[in-house]
Parts: C-alpha cells; structure tokens; sequence
C-alpha cells in the first residue's frame, strides 16, 4: 500500500459515505478531472488500498450479538476463525489480543437463531469458552 495524499484521502472519505457517489460529483468535490478521479481510484483499488466496496444495510428485523471467544492454547486460532467465518449468522470475525483471542459479530433475526449460532460456535473444536453481550443499540 503506497502513502496517500491529501486528494486520495479525500476520495476515500467521500467513497466511504456513499461508494455508489459518480466520479462526476467528486471530481467537483476534489477539484479534479472525473477521468482523474476514475484513474485515482483504479490505482487505489489496484494497490489494495481499497479492499472492496460494500453495502451498509439500514436497521431491520434483527438482533446482532458480540460474542467474546477464548480458544484452547492447544488449537491454532485461525483454524477457528475460519470455521466460524462459515456459520450462518456470523457477519465478522475479529482476532483480538486480551483475555478472549477472537471476537465474532453475529446477527439474525431472532434471541432463538442467535443461541442457536452461539451454540454452534461453542462446538467448534478448540473453543474453550464464550461470552454474548446482545447489542441493544447502535449510535451512529
């Protein structure tokens, strides 16, 4: 990844509040060209700065968890990690430093399906213990 300038950055944060904005009206933000903005975020794209481009979704007919996972010091934690990566209801997955070792946000749209994942996740070999805190609300 190559250090960014100030336009970049610019592009970048424009991008983040809404990735779908044209090259249009951010050459107009940024002040340049929109084939020059379209070639900036080739490049950024190109040398990974810019992983992906995805959707945030509103607030709906659902529950997210933060469930806290410790894994045994006999189990290679990236093996978990992908294991829970493929559990229906877990959206992201965190590995932390601290008491637990891996952190996965789950969501579904009921308490029920969010035990069920959580049970799930406890039987993923190698999981020693978890800790679920339900989020009640998110402040943007």
């Amino acid at each position: 990844m190559s250090s960014l300038d100030k336009i970049d950055e610019k592009i970048i944060n424009i991008l983040k509040t809404d990735s779908r904005k044209p090259f249009v009206e951010i050459a107009q933000e940024v002040g340049l060209s929109e084939s020059a903005v379209r070639r900036r975020v080739k490049n950024l794209l190109d040398n990974g700065t810019i992983k992906r481009f995805t959707i945030e979704m509103g607030v709906s007919n659902k529950t997210s968890a933060i469930t806290l996972i410790s894994v045994s010091p006999s189990t290679d934690t990236s093996k978990v990690s992908e294991k829970l990566k493929s559990l229906k209801g877990v959206d992201i997955v965190y590995e932390i430093t601290g008491q637990y070792d891996i952190v996965a946000v789950v969501s579904a749209p009921t308490i029920t399906e969010i035990n069920k994942c959580i049970d799930d996740v406890r039987r993923i070999e190698g999981v020693d213990d978890t800790n679920t805190v339900i989020i009640l609300r998110t402040v943007t």
